[in-house]
């Protein structure tokens, strides 16, 4: 699939130097922006998602963790440790 984009002039330019500097096409250097930014808007995405499913949750159940949980978990799991998720309460 052949896709034409339009970019402004100094845009233009400033994507030609870093392709010089790399040693790369423009075509490869744009390609890898458009795969970034489509990879981080994706992820983006499924976070939202994700929050609103566990929001909905913890509204039909009440069950959560405290933030000294969460943050000793997620301190054990920096450390390399093989941590269980902390239990939850209502």
């Amino acid at each position: 699939m052949a896709t034409v984009i339009k970019i402004d002039d100094e845009l233009e330019s400033r994507v030609e130097d870093l392709a010089r500097r790399q040693q790369r096409s423009t075509g490869w250097i744009l390609d890898q922006a458009l795969r970034q930014y489509v990879d981080r808007e994706e992820s983006r995405a499924a976070f939202q998602k994700d929050a609103l499913k566990a929001w909905r949750d913890y509204q039909a159940t009440g069950q959560h963790v405290t933030q000294a949980q969460a943050d000793a978990w997620l301190a054990r799991l920096e450390d390399g440790d093989d941590a269980d998720l902390p239990r939850w309460h209502s």
